[in-house]
């Protein structure tokens, strides 16, 4: 990764704020929430940055259409991500993986 795709990102995640930043004010809590969430449950793919450009993208749409945050997700922050990220690996499946002693794995 040389300096230019450093800078090119950072460029990126800023632009990515501007949009959160740009919703109304329930639905940044919100948003701020489900980052916070993610980023300690730890979606390996979660780094790309589609995830996330894809719940602001989610949340875009629920405020054309004048939805109010929970009507789009629902009470429970955490079983709204945890359905989100259902199908991708996480750091604490590669855990559980490494400790279980399956095959491709060290041993302890």
């Amino acid at each position: 990764m040389g300096i230019r795709d450093i800078i090119e990102g950072k460029r990126q995640w800023r632009a990515h704020l501007d949009r959160v930043k740009a919703l109304p004010p329930d639905y940044q809590i919100v948003y701020k929430e489900m980052q916070r969430y993610l980023f300690k449950v730890g979606p390996v793919d979660l780094s790309d940055g589609h995830l996330l450009a894809g719940i602001v993208d989610f949340f875009d749409e629920g405020v054309a259409a004048g939805k109010g945050v929970l009507e789009l997700i629902g009470t429970d922050v955490a079983a709204f991500c945890d359905d989100l990220i259902k199908d991708s690996r996480t750091y604490a499946d590669i855990y559980q993986e490494s400790i279980s002693g399956k095959p491709g794995t060290a041993e302890r």
